[in-house]
Protein backbone atom coordinates (compact mmCIF):
# COMPACT_ATOMS: atom_id res chain seq x y z
CA UNK A 1 0.00 0.00 0.00
CA UNK A 2 3.30 2.15 0.67
CA UNK A 3 3.72 1.95 -2.93
CA UNK A 4 0.67 3.07 -3.96
CA UNK A 5 0.76 6.22 -1.66
CA UNK A 6 3.97 6.99 -2.85
CA UNK A 7 2.81 6.76 -6.58
CA UNK A 8 -0.40 9.06 -6.09
CA UNK A 9 1.94 11.22 -4.52
CA UNK A 10 3.78 11.57 -7.56
CA UNK A 11 1.44 12.63 -9.31
CA UNK A 12 -1.18 14.53 -7.26
CA UNK A 13 -0.98 15.59 -3.86
CA UNK A 14 -4.55 15.29 -3.03
CA UNK A 15 -5.37 12.32 -5.07
CA UNK A 16 -2.37 10.39 -2.25
CA UNK A 17 -4.63 12.51 0.50
CA UNK A 18 -7.34 10.83 -0.51
CA UNK A 19 -6.36 7.50 -1.20
CA UNK A 20 -4.57 7.47 2.64
CA UNK A 21 -8.21 8.68 4.08
CA UNK A 22 -9.68 5.73 1.97
CA UNK A 23 -7.41 3.36 3.22
CA UNK A 24 -8.11 5.00 6.87
CA UNK A 25 -11.79 5.14 6.41
CA UNK A 26 -11.29 1.17 5.59
CA UNK A 27 -9.51 0.72 8.53
CA UNK A 28 -11.74 2.61 10.82
CA UNK A 29 -15.09 0.99 9.67
CA UNK A 30 -13.75 -2.31 8.52
CA UNK A 31 -12.15 -3.66 11.86
CA UNK A 32 -14.16 -2.07 14.40
CA UNK A 33 -17.64 -2.95 12.30
CA UNK A 34 -15.99 -6.69 11.70
CA UNK A 35 -15.04 -6.89 15.56
CA UNK A 36 -18.03 -5.43 16.67
CA UNK A 37 -20.16 -8.04 14.55
CA UNK A 38 -18.67 -10.79 16.30
CA UNK A 39 -18.80 -9.69 19.58
CA UNK A 40 -22.99 -9.16 18.70
CA UNK A 41 -23.41 -12.49 17.13
CA UNK A 42 -21.90 -13.84 19.74
CA UNK A 43 -24.11 -11.38 22.43
CA UNK A 44 -27.51 -12.84 20.85
CA UNK A 45 -26.66 -16.25 20.70
CA UNK A 46 -26.08 -16.20 24.65
CA UNK A 47 -22.32 -15.27 24.88
CA UNK A 48 -21.80 -12.95 27.59
CA UNK A 49 -18.12 -12.83 27.28
CA UNK A 50 -17.91 -10.15 24.54
CA UNK A 51 -20.12 -7.65 26.59
CA UNK A 52 -18.26 -8.21 29.39
CA UNK A 53 -14.53 -7.70 27.78
CA UNK A 54 -16.13 -4.08 26.31
CA UNK A 55 -16.16 -5.42 22.90
CA UNK A 56 -20.38 -4.65 22.07
CA UNK A 57 -19.00 -1.26 20.95
CA UNK A 58 -18.84 0.38 17.58
CA UNK A 59 -15.60 2.17 18.96
CA UNK A 60 -12.76 1.83 17.43
CA UNK A 61 -9.96 2.30 19.85
CA UNK A 62 -11.80 -0.98 21.46
CA UNK A 63 -11.20 -3.10 18.06
CA UNK A 64 -7.58 -1.39 16.39
CA UNK A 65 -5.01 -4.07 16.80
CA UNK A 66 -1.23 -2.34 16.05
CA UNK A 67 -0.10 -5.13 13.86
CA UNK A 68 -2.83 -5.94 12.11
CA UNK A 69 -3.87 -2.46 11.51
CA UNK A 70 0.14 -1.66 10.24
CA UNK A 71 0.32 -4.58 7.86
CA UNK A 72 -3.90 -3.38 5.89
CA UNK A 73 -1.86 -0.20 5.99
CA UNK A 74 1.56 -1.99 4.19
CA UNK A 75 0.29 -4.65 2.21
CA UNK A 76 -3.87 -4.50 2.16
CA UNK A 77 -5.15 -6.82 4.69
CA UNK A 78 -4.57 -7.83 8.16
CA UNK A 79 -7.08 -8.00 11.40
CA UNK A 80 -7.80 -6.55 14.21
CA UNK A 81 -8.09 -6.98 18.26
CA UNK A 82 -9.90 -10.88 18.39
CA UNK A 83 -13.07 -10.53 20.36
CA UNK A 84 -12.76 -12.85 22.97
CA UNK A 85 -15.69 -15.47 22.58
CA UNK A 86 -17.22 -18.52 24.51
CA UNK A 87 -19.15 -20.62 22.48
CA UNK A 88 -19.94 -23.56 25.12
CA UNK A 89 -22.07 -20.32 26.84
CA UNK A 90 -24.69 -21.00 24.23
CA UNK A 91 -27.20 -23.95 23.54
CA UNK A 92 -24.83 -25.22 20.44
CA UNK A 93 -21.37 -24.69 20.82
CA UNK A 94 -20.50 -25.41 17.19
CA UNK A 95 -23.15 -23.64 15.57
CA UNK A 96 -22.34 -20.97 17.74
CA UNK A 97 -18.70 -20.96 16.81
CA UNK A 98 -19.39 -20.48 13.00
CA UNK A 99 -21.78 -18.20 13.27
CA UNK A 100 -19.67 -15.88 15.36
CA UNK A 101 -16.72 -16.38 12.95
CA UNK A 102 -18.51 -15.88 10.11
CA UNK A 103 -20.29 -12.32 10.92
CA UNK A 104 -17.03 -10.45 10.92
CA UNK A 105 -16.18 -10.95 7.19
CA UNK A 106 -19.87 -10.57 6.21
CA UNK A 107 -19.87 -7.25 7.88
CA UNK A 108 -16.86 -6.22 5.82
CA UNK A 109 -19.14 -6.84 2.55
CA UNK A 110 -21.90 -4.94 4.04
CA UNK A 111 -19.62 -1.58 4.12
CA UNK A 112 -18.63 -2.86 0.62
CA UNK A 113 -22.25 -3.00 -0.77
CA UNK A 114 -23.03 0.60 0.93
CA UNK A 115 -19.80 2.18 -0.16
CA UNK A 116 -20.13 0.37 -3.82
CA UNK A 117 -24.22 1.27 -4.05
CA UNK A 118 -23.73 4.62 -5.79
CA UNK A 119 -21.40 3.13 -8.00
CA UNK A 120 -23.78 0.39 -8.70
CA UNK A 121 -26.34 2.85 -9.66
CA UNK A 122 -24.01 4.68 -12.06
CA UNK A 123 -24.38 7.68 -9.97
CA UNK A 124 -20.26 7.60 -9.74
CA UNK A 125 -17.81 5.96 -11.48
CA UNK A 126 -15.32 3.35 -10.40
CA UNK A 127 -11.92 4.56 -10.43
CA UNK A 128 -9.59 1.71 -8.73
CA UNK A 129 -6.61 3.27 -6.21
CA UNK A 130 -4.23 0.55 -8.21
CA UNK A 131 -5.17 2.63 -11.75
CA UNK A 132 -1.86 4.79 -11.91
CA UNK A 133 -2.50 5.39 -15.47
CA UNK A 134 -5.73 7.17 -14.87
CA UNK A 135 -4.18 8.82 -11.90
CA UNK A 136 -1.93 10.22 -14.42
CA UNK A 137 -4.41 11.25 -17.03
CA UNK A 138 -6.65 12.97 -14.30
CA UNK A 139 -3.83 15.02 -12.82
CA UNK A 140 -3.05 16.06 -16.17
CA UNK A 141 -6.76 16.75 -16.89
CA UNK A 142 -7.74 18.24 -13.43
CA UNK A 143 -9.65 16.23 -10.87
CA UNK A 144 -13.04 17.29 -10.30
CA UNK A 145 -14.88 16.61 -6.89
CA UNK A 146 -16.71 13.82 -8.38
CA UNK A 147 -13.49 12.07 -9.12
CA UNK A 148 -12.32 12.42 -5.63
CA UNK A 149 -15.11 10.96 -4.33
CA UNK A 150 -14.83 7.82 -7.38
CA UNK A 151 -11.29 7.20 -5.93
CA UNK A 152 -12.48 7.55 -2.01
CA UNK A 153 -15.56 5.48 -2.44
CA UNK A 154 -13.58 2.39 -4.74
CA UNK A 155 -10.94 2.02 -2.43
CA UNK A 156 -13.42 1.43 0.43
CA UNK A 157 -14.97 -1.20 -1.68
CA UNK A 158 -11.62 -2.77 -2.36
CA UNK A 159 -10.00 -2.68 0.73
CA UNK A 160 -13.40 -3.81 2.59
CA UNK A 161 -13.61 -6.86 0.21
CA UNK A 162 -10.06 -7.42 0.94
CA UNK A 163 -10.55 -7.48 4.60
CA UNK A 164 -13.48 -9.79 4.46
CA UNK A 165 -12.33 -12.73 1.69
CA UNK A 166 -8.66 -12.47 3.84
CA UNK A 167 -10.13 -13.61 6.59
CA UNK A 168 -12.19 -15.85 5.48
CA UNK A 169 -9.64 -18.30 3.97
CA UNK A 170 -9.80 -21.44 6.70
CA UNK A 171 -6.38 -20.74 8.00
CA UNK A 172 -6.24 -20.57 11.91
CA UNK A 173 -6.32 -18.00 13.42
CA UNK A 174 -8.44 -16.43 10.62
CA UNK A 175 -12.79 -16.17 10.97
CA UNK A 176 -12.82 -18.96 8.01
CA UNK A 177 -10.69 -21.69 9.93
CA UNK A 178 -13.46 -21.15 12.75
CA UNK A 179 -16.13 -21.00 10.06
CA UNK A 180 -15.08 -24.27 8.58
CA UNK A 181 -14.95 -25.69 12.33
CA UNK A 182 -18.84 -24.74 13.06
CA UNK A 183 -20.39 -25.65 9.78
CA UNK A 184 -18.72 -28.54 8.79
CA UNK A 185 -20.00 -32.55 9.98
CA UNK A 186 -18.65 -33.53 12.95
CA UNK A 187 -16.39 -35.73 12.51
CA UNK A 188 -14.39 -33.07 9.59
CA UNK A 189 -14.95 -30.85 11.72
CA UNK A 190 -12.79 -32.59 14.60
CA UNK A 191 -9.85 -33.66 11.96
CA UNK A 192 -9.88 -30.41 10.72
CA UNK A 193 -10.09 -28.13 13.72
CA UNK A 194 -6.66 -30.63 15.15
CA UNK A 195 -4.90 -28.56 12.44
CA UNK A 196 -5.53 -25.24 14.05
CA UNK A 197 -1.35 -25.39 15.92
CA UNK A 198 -0.28 -25.40 12.15
CA UNK A 199 -2.23 -22.54 11.23
CA UNK A 200 0.08 -19.43 11.80
CA UNK A 201 3.03 -21.20 10.55
CA UNK A 202 0.92 -21.59 7.49
CA UNK A 203 0.11 -18.01 7.50
CA UNK A 204 3.62 -17.02 7.65
CA UNK A 205 5.12 -18.97 5.26
CA UNK A 206 1.99 -17.59 2.60
CA UNK A 207 3.36 -14.20 3.64
CA UNK A 208 6.79 -15.19 2.60
CA UNK A 209 6.61 -16.86 -0.09
CA UNK A 210 6.68 -14.02 -2.94
CA UNK A 211 10.03 -13.18 -1.47
CA UNK A 212 11.43 -16.74 -2.86
CA UNK A 213 9.38 -17.74 -5.72
CA UNK A 214 7.99 -14.00 -7.01
CA UNK A 215 4.75 -15.49 -6.58
CA UNK A 216 1.59 -13.87 -4.28
CA UNK A 217 -0.08 -17.27 -3.70
CA UNK A 218 -2.60 -15.68 -1.22
CA UNK A 219 -3.30 -12.67 -3.59
CA UNK A 220 -3.71 -15.30 -6.24
CA UNK A 221 -6.04 -16.91 -4.50
CA UNK A 222 -8.09 -13.91 -3.02
CA UNK A 223 -8.10 -11.73 -6.39
CA UNK A 224 -10.73 -13.99 -8.32
CA UNK A 225 -13.53 -13.90 -5.42
CA UNK A 226 -12.70 -9.78 -5.02
CA UNK A 227 -13.20 -8.99 -8.19
CA UNK A 228 -16.52 -10.90 -8.12
CA UNK A 229 -17.72 -9.54 -5.32
CA UNK A 230 -16.46 -5.99 -6.92
CA UNK A 231 -19.00 -6.69 -9.88
CA UNK A 232 -21.66 -7.74 -7.19
CA UNK A 233 -21.45 -5.17 -4.87
CA UNK A 234 -20.09 -1.41 -7.23
CA UNK A 235 -21.20 -3.13 -10.64
CA UNK A 236 -17.05 -2.95 -12.10
CA UNK A 237 -16.91 -4.49 -15.44
CA UNK A 238 -13.25 -4.90 -15.38
CA UNK A 239 -10.28 -5.65 -13.23
CA UNK A 240 -10.83 -3.28 -9.96
CA UNK A 241 -6.90 -3.92 -9.16
CA UNK A 242 -6.17 -2.31 -12.66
Amino acid sequence: MIFIFLDFLSINFFAAVVFVGAIITALVLGISFHEFSHALVADRLGDGLPRRMGRLTLNPLAHLEPVGTLLMLMVGFGWGRPVPVNPNATRNPKAALGFTAAAGPLSNFVVAAVAGLPMKLDLVEWVSPFDKVRAEILALNGWTAGEYLSVYLSAIVLFSLILGVFNLIPIAPLDGFKVAVGFLPRDLSLSFARLEPYGPIILITLFLLPFFTGTFLLFEIMSPVIRVLARLFAGTTGDPFV
